[in-house]
């Protein structure tokens, strides 16, 4: 424990970032986890639909700064390939 004020200060911060970094990720994952699994059915429509709630969910959390800017357009980039690629029955690889 923090003998310090300004360090259970920055103790209680971390603990609440943490918090709320932990509850964001989980949240991509499971958006993400869902576009898979309607992918991988052959749903275009719940695919798209999905794909438009992760997209949504990973600019907000790159521009909350709980994921890198850069990360977030590779897993929505990955995402969208993948959806893509199965709404036109796989002819194009």
């Amino acid at each position: 424990m923090p003998s310090h004020k300004h360090r259970e200060k920055r103790l209680r911060q971390a603990e609440k970032r943490q918090a709320a970094n932990v509850h964001v990720k989980s949240q991509l994952q499971t958006l993400s986890k869902k576009v898979r699994a309607a992918t991988a059915q052959g749903d275009a429509a719940q695919s798209e639909k999905t794909l438009k709630e992760a997209t949504s969910a990973l600019d907000k959390a790159a521009k909350s700064g709980r994921l890198h800017k850069k990360t977030a357009a590779r897993r929505i980039a990955r995402l969208t390939k993948q959806v893509n690629k199965s709404s036109q029955g796989g002819a194009a690889e």
